[in-house]
Parts: C-alpha cells; structure tokens; sequence
C-alpha cells in the first residue's frame, strides 16, 4: 500500500517546486515473537517464556521503551538482566537524530543474540503507521505512534495467545504520555517505578539515571550557579557577536580555571579565560558553552597556583577562601588574557567517567561524591545502596545533570572494573579514560580475514614484481612481531645503488568498505603499552600474514630508488611486491653487524651501503632545517614471572635506529609527492604547523637565563641556535634545552590536501609530507597505500577514496585517535612507573628543573626520564617565604632562588595515600634549605622482592 505526500517549496531562485514523497505501507512485517502462529517470521527474536520477576508484573511480559527511556536510561536497557526488548522504528529514529553514541548501544545491542532485542518498523506496518495530525506536534505525533504500536502489539499477543499471560509493558517516563497509555488500557510503568519492582536486582536501581523532576531532591535551595540561558537566546547572541562559541577545556591543575577554545573562523580572539565556579558555570570538559566576555578591565592571568579539589565535604557552598587564592595573584598587563563567563552550554559531551567512590561518612547514607580519574571532571554525587561494596574498587559512572543548586552535577553508577591497583583493572581503565577501542574483534570483522593455509597466488605472481630474490632484511625493536617494513641496498652495473623500503600490503588484505575496514578505520591506529599491545587489525594480519617476517613470502608495496653515492635521487620506482626477507634483526643487531669488520655476507654489505646514504640524507636533512628534538623515552625491563617492571632505563638510541628513520621518511616523502601530483584534491597528508611565536617564551627565557639566545624565526635559525647552545662542563644542557623546545611544537596532523593550502612539515623541514611505511599500525597508511596503488594502476578505486570531505572526516577521527593512542601510552608508562617505585622505597636521585611555578618546581630525572613536582606549600606544616618572579621565571624560597635546568637532587618515593591519584612524590635533599628540604636517605634500599601477582 502506497501513501503519498505533496507540498510545494520555494526555490532560492524563486521558483516553486513541487515535491512529491512516497511513504510504502506493509502486511509482510512480522511481530517477532516466538508465540506468533500468524507473523510467518522464521527466526524470532522475542522468548515465548519472557519472565523476570517483578512486583509489578507477575507475568511473562515484551518491554516498549519511549524515546526518553532509550536515551537517558541506556545503561539499564544494557544490563543482561533486561531482555525481550521491542524497539520501535519511531524511537530508533529519534535517538538517531538526538546522540548517535546512543543510536549506536542501542543497535549493538538489538544485534546481541542473548538480550532477544526486536527492531520493529511500525513506521511502515499498515496497521501501526499513523498520520500527524493538524496541529500536533512533531514529538506528540511520535508519542501517539509509540501508543498505537504498543496497543496494537497488546491486541495482536492476546489474539495469538487466546487471551493469555503475555503482556507488553509500556515504559515511559513523560506524564502525559503515561496517562494517554492509561486511557487506552495499556499496560504503563515510568522507568524507574517498574525497576525498582524487579526482584534481586538492587544494583539495577544504582544505574538509574535520575530525572530532572527528581534531581531537586538531592540538591539544597540554595543557588550556587547562575541560570543557563535558553537556547534561543543564546543563537541570537552568538549571531549578533554578543557571545562567543567554543569548546571548554578544564585545567588539570585548577579545578577553578578554564579555558573555552573559540570555534569560529576570523574572530580576533581565539580563547576565553574562566576563573571561578560562578564563572566556569556548570561547563564540564570537552562541552561546547557560550561565553560573554568581560571588558578589558576585568580581565586576569591563568593563574599558577595548583589547585585540586580534594576536600573532603559535600558541601554545597561557594568557596570563597580557594578563590580567593586566585584573585591575590598581582597582575601585568602584558599576561592577561580575554576573561569571561559561560552563559549557557549548547552540547554536553558526557561520557561514562571511571574513578573512584568517596563514601560519604553518614551511616547508612546512600548518596555519595565519586572522584573521576580524570582531574579535569568535577566529582559527581551518585545514590548508590553498594557503597561498602565499591570502596577500594574502580568504577564507572554517568552524569545525569548538573542543577543550578547544587556544587556538584548529579550522576548514576554504570559498572564495576574491578579492584584498584590492579593491573587489569588500571590497564582497563585508561584504554576507557583515552576511549581506545579495545573490545575483542567481533564475527563480521573476523569473517573478512583470509582463509589458512594462506599462500601466495598464481595471480599475485602475475601483477607484482618479483623480488624474492632480493637481499631484503627488517630492523626493529626487540619483540617486534608487526613488522610493518624491510630494506635492500645494492650496486647497479652503471656505479650508482638501488635502495628499497618494501612496506606490507596491508591494503589486499582489507578491502574498502567491509566490516574489517570499517574497524580498522574506527580504531585508527595500534596502542602500545607497557607489555601491551591493542592492534588495529586482528593478530592474524598484524603478526603474521602481513608481518615481513624472515624466510617467508610476503606481499609487499615497494618504493624503489636509483642513488648516486651522494644518496642523490635519479629514478624512483613504485610497485607492488612479492619479497622474501633474508633476516629480522634489532637495532642491536644490526649495529653489531655494521661494526664487525669481520662480516662481509650481503645482508652486512646492504646495511653498511644503507647506514652510509642514512648519513648522507640525515646531514641533507638538518641543513635544510630539520629539528633534532629530545623527549625522554623510557624502557621497563619486566620481571618474567610477574610482569612488574624490576628495572626502568631511558632509551638508548642507536645509528640503525636512525638509519631506518631516514628512509622511512624519504619513502614517505616520495610517496606524498606522487599521490598528491596524481590527486591534488583528496590525498591524505600530514603536516606540521609551525608554532605561533609566543609558544617559544618559556624556552627564549630559559635559555636566556644561561645567557644563550634562540632565534625562532624559521625551524633552521632554531635548529642552528640548539646547536649552538652548548655549555663545556654541563653536557646534559643541550638535551634539556631540546626537551624544552619539544614541549614547545605544535601537534603533526593529518589532513586532505583539498581541504587546506599549507601542507608544510615543520618540524622536518620538508613541503609535503604523508605516512606510508606502517600500514599493519596506522589506518592512515591503508588510504595512502590505496591512492598510490591507483595512481600507479595497480587497484581500482571507490566513491570515498576520492571524496575530499569523506576523506577530511576521517583526518579529524584519526588525529583524535593518535592523540587519545599517544596519552594512554604515557598514563602506561606513569602506571608502570609507580609499579616500579613501589618496590623501590625511597630513593636519592640526580635531577634538572625544567619549569618553575609559583609554588613549586617541575623536575626531570634523566636516569628514569621521569618527571616531577617539588611542592613548597604543605598543607601539614608552615609554608616557607615564597617570591615567584615570572620574567626569569625563578623562584626565592627562603634565602634560595631556583633557576630553570639548576641541578638538585630529590628524594623519589611512591604515595599511595590517595589509590586512585597514586604519584611519585618529590622532595629536595639538595640544595639544602632548612625547614623546606629533607634529610637524604642514608643507604640506597634493597629493592623489596615483589610479590607474585597470581
């Protein structure tokens, strides 16, 4: 059956277009129930024997959620406990519309055999489509639909069940919608009514998001916050530059400061400060807020005092003495910085937080404040009936709202991770805290692998170059299984060289647009962390079909030069490979061999041809301008048994670890420049922006303060001043100025270059730039490998490969997921570091200032490549005489000044006084200031045996 709507629109050029829309109506869409004789649906969905024991409902019963229910109680419709489940198209559709990572749980779990979750399209059932009416409203139409749907499934079960036990139950939480349900005898529950009903469940109740209608009883009277301004005025006020938009960034030191990136284009200013709760207004991180600016004259600095918020009341009371801290600060003009207020917040982005319970210390009480792991997410008060349970444990919860009387935003417990301080559990808690996709690959993914025994085809022989014959070898880190590249070097009969980088061709493995790719493309990149490895694509591919490992065949894509020996380029060559690689080796083993005058076998010879062209370009390289920056690397060595890191070491770096480098980068530098002659509007590049000028201040003063200048006027004068500044009895200076320079660069991005005009890399000093050489690890190589493979002819290409918005969208999810890859890697390597410090006791190390605060000074060990605070301000004894002077900067404590890279020494031990917060704590032993630094611990411990993790 075919119905029909007709409306006329009006054109830009003012013409009338008569638009024509067919909305197809069904008999052929079935009920989904076991019980149904009359639906001929062959595999049901919904149970013939639907219990679950309920005060309310003593009979075996479907559930229909309004749209309200999917969206604000997801996490209890998440429960294994909630089955037979009917979702309608009316509230898929509105969810869809309304948050997508919903649309998305809801789906996922509609495609979860065990909930027995039934998708059922009553927009296009003859019996359920309903027409809105003159009138009504969009959402009551949806409202009215939900009703018929229900009615007509209650009618549709008693007919098939002659009048039976099997009911539906409607769960609603709008008022008026329940009482129309009521009048038209069905079976309605509010959400939180028929939860509480369910026998032997109480944790459920815990994961009830709270209403707006009862987040006043949890709250006081009082108001703390100013009121948010509706939507409407907010729009006008953005359009009449009133107010500005942007994206709100919570500081991690002050939980009383903030930031709100300005989103718009052309705008003079580009971020607002915010200081103080009534300011910061209820923003939470990440939400996009409108903000109003106050005049110069109210205008202050980021402050630098280090503020968290660890009281241990849950009082809703403005904290005027903490702010007060803020506002003693003197000021110059030249540091303030536009300042304003939110006035309203346009998108929340909430997401489930992990972090620890605080047990609130009535007796008996069931509301409770949650700290998050995150600083920069208030706490959240939960009601929760498991509080003894959850001490000590690790936890997720969800905000549910933040009223404007109340100091903290109200929130519902999701789930249990398990103990803190657990290895599993923290390790799970930082892939959710950086949200790295971690879940195991599903069936559709691993359904698009290769069937085993894999091998080579008689058509892959035909359209690739042989090069098995070649003296191919891999140089990786130790353990290294996804060996992403290989390397050849050899004399060509004309006196020049021919060099290799061969990468594995991941790209004949995942074909564009299967559940394989799409996976890969959401995840982005692999995750390393401390003895863990979160791949993109499953084992099979990265540690072994695709892996280059030695002695077996693989498919390849080659980059292929002619070299003189001044590692100049005559020819370059692209194709698609078969090679043969003749040995895996490690930096240390590949140096070894370059250094063995006694080795002169073809893999040798092609490493020391390799090494002496790395040289070559490395030199090429660092005159056109290429920095050389430092960041302290750290290497755990593992205790076999336990896994407990037993020792920590920077990273040694050796000649092979920069041999490979080079012509990583020369490959991918080859390769940016081909794909973009070939598609100037859609290839995948990256690129590095140069730093605005006053991201340098801190290194200008820093080096200044040892009476070096640093020019910053282009990345050469900077490369030439961090060479230059070197001092003869202190060797660790240059480093520690690198390390500086480091914290100064912008991010690499990835980016379409029909999408933007600058595409130079500043950091290698090269115009173009793109990622090539690691396809097993980043999914950014996969679409460089799939434009290079067209552009050569190899394979055809597809709509969104060539569709320079599609390919913009996926830039901005991987440079997320690099980022988020990038902070789990250091929240691993601080986790393990604890790990270490804790069987260590307290140890006496060497140290460098790096930063100097207000009140306290930023340390590195280079032995461990660790950073920390000395604080000068302790909340159990008298602080000392404090003056901060932020031209040097440097700071007088006592009779003491400290400079940025002076060289003190520290005592290193493990707090734990806070589990969730655990941190290296800091103390001066040298130089030696009374009252202020500690004695040195007399001996160094022996390091206490660690204990077996069972």
């Amino acid at each position: 059956m075919l119905k029909s709507k007709t409306f006329v629109k009006k054109t830009r050029a003012g013409g009338v277009l008569k638009i024509v829309r067919e909305h197809y109506l069904r008999d052929d869409i079935w009920c989904g129930s076991e019980v149904c004789k009359e639906c001929k649906d062959e595999a049901p969905v919904l149970q013939e024997d639907a219990c679950i024991e309920s005060n309310l409902c003593a009979y075996p019963h479907y559930l229909i959620p309004d749209t309200n229910v999917v969206l604000h109680q997801i996490d209890i419709l998440e429960d294994p406990i909630i089955r037979n489940v009917i979702i309608l198209q009316t509230v898929m559709q509105e969810v869809r519309h309304r948050s997508a990572p919903i649309y998305k749980r809801i789906k996922d779990a509609i495609h979860e055999k065990e909930k027995h979750f039934y998708a059922f399209t009553n927009e296009h059932h003859r019996e359920t489509f309903i027409e809105r009416e003159q009138g009504e409203s969009a959402n009551d139409r949806n409202d009215r639909a939900i009703r018929v749907a229900a009615k007509w499934y209650t009618d549709h079960l008693a007919k098939e069940t002659n009048g039976g036990s099997l009911k539906v139950v409607l769960l609603t939480d709008d008022r008026a919608n329940k009482e129309k349900a009521e009048q038209h005898g069905l079976i309605v529950y509010r959400c939180e009514e028929y939860i509480k009903s369910l026998i032997g469940n109480p944790e459920l109740v815990d994961r009830l998001a709270l209403q707006s209608d009862e987040r006043n009883e949890i709250t006081g009277s009082k108001l703390l916050f100013p009121e948010h301004l509706p939507l409407s005025r907010i729009q006008s006020g953005i359009k009449n530059r009133v107010f500005l938009q942007g994206t709100f960034h919570a500081s991690r030191d002050n939980y009383l400061e903030g930031t709100v990136y300005i989103n718009r284009e052309g705008e003079d200013i580009n971020e607002v400060l915010l200081q103080g709760l009534q300011n910061l207004n209820r923003a939470v991180n990440q939400d996009v807020v409108a903000v109003e600016l106050f005049p110069k004259e109210r205008w202050v600095a980021p402050s630098s005092v280090v503020l968290q918020d660890d009281s241990p009341n849950d009082e809703d009371a403005e904290e005027d003495e903490t702010e007060k801290k803020l506002k003693s600060e003197p000021l110059e003009s030249s540091i303030l910085k536009p300042t304003g207020r939110v006035v309203g917040i346009i998108k929340r982005n909430w997401r489930p937080y992990c972090g620890m319970l605080s047990q609130s210390i009535i007796k008996e009480a069931t509301r409770h404040l949650f700290t998050p792991a995150d600083r920069r997410i208030p706490r959240i008060r939960i009601e929760t009936r498991q509080a003894a349970n959850l001490v000590g444990q690790r936890i997720m919860v969800a905000i549910d709202g933040w009223p404007k009387n109340s100091r903290y935003p109200n929130g519902h417990f999701v789930k249990n991770l398990g103990t803190a301080g657990d290895k599993e559990t923290e390790t799970e808690v930082l892939l959710l805290e950086h949200d790295v996709p971690h879940q195991p690959f599903s069936q559709a993914v691993l359904s698009f692998l290769p069937k085993m025994p894999w091998s080579i085809t008689e058509e892959d022989v035909k359209v690739r170059a042989d090069l098995r014959h070649l003296c191919v070898c891999s140089v990786d880190p130790p353990g290294c299984t996804d060996i992403d590249d290989a390397l050849h070097c050899r004399d060509l009969p004309n006196g020049n060289l021919e060099v290799g980088v061969h990468i594995a061709d991941v790209s004949h493995f995942i074909r564009p647009g299967n559940a394989l790719d799409q996976e890969a493309a959401s995840r982005g990149t692999t995750v390393y962390l401390c003895g863990k490895r979160i791949d993109m694509v499953p084992e099979l591919l990265s540690s072994n079909l695709c892996s280059l490992r030695s002695n077996v065949e693989r498919l390849a894509f080659s980059c292929i030069w002619e070299m003189n020996h001044n590692a100049e380029i005559i020819k370059t060559h692209f194709t698609k490979s078969i090679i043969n690689s003749k040995a895996s080796l490690t930096y240390a083993e590949a140096q070894m061999r370059i250094d063995d005058t006694t080795m002169n076998d073809d893999i040798t010879k092609s490493l020391r041809g390799l090494n002496k062209l790395a040289k070559i370009l490395k030199g090429q390289r660092i005159e056109k301008g290429a920095l050389t920056l430092s960041s302290p690397e750290v290497r755990f060595h593992m205790d076999s048994e336990t896994h407990d890191p037993i020792d920590l070491q920077t990273k040694e770096l050796k000649e092979t670890n920069s041999m490979v480098e080079e012509f990583m980068l020369l490959a991918n530098i080859s390769v940016a420049q081909k794909i973009y002659d070939d598609f100037s509007e859609c290839a995948l590049l990256r690129k590095h922006p140069s730093p605005p000028p006053s991201n340098y201040d801190i290194l200008i003063k820093a080096a200044k303060s040892r009476d070096f200048s640093i020019h910053t006027d282009s990345a050469k004068a900077l490369a030439d001043s961090l060479n230059d500044a070197t001092i003869k009895n202190f060797p660790y200076f240059n480093t520690l100025l690198r390390i500086l320079a480091t914290r100064c660069m912008m991010q690499a991005v990835y980016f379409c270059s029909g999408m933007d005009s600058d595409f130079h890399h500043y950091g290698l000093a090269s115009p173009i730039y793109t990622h090539f050489t690691s396809p097993i690890r980043r999914y950014s190589d996969i679409i460089v490998h799939r434009l290079l493979a067209v552009a050569i002819n190899a394979d055809s290409t597809y709509p969104d490969l060539m569709d320079k918005h599609k390919q913009s969208a996926l830039c901005n999810n991987l440079n997320y997921r690099h980022k988020m890859a990038q902070y789990a890697q250091r929240a691993s390597v601080a986790f393990h570091t604890q790990l270490f410090f804790k069987n260590k006791g307290i140890i006496n190390e060497e140290g460098f200032i790096l930063f100097v605060r207000k009140n306290a000074i930023i340390i590195l060990i280079p032995k461990f490549g660790l950073e920390g605070t000395v604080f000068f301000e302790n909340k159990d004894k008298p602080s000392p005489h404090l003056s901060f002077d932020s031209e040097g900067p440097t700071l007088k404590v006592e009779e003491h000044t400290f400079h940025i890279f002076d060289k003190v020494k520290v005592t290193i031990s493990l707090d734990a006084s806070n589990i969730q917060h655990q941190r290296i704590r800091m103390a001066l032993t040298e130089p030696v200031i009374p009252g202020v630094s500690v004695p040195a611990p007399e001996s160094e411990p022996e390091a206490k045996k660690p204990k077996l993790d069972r």
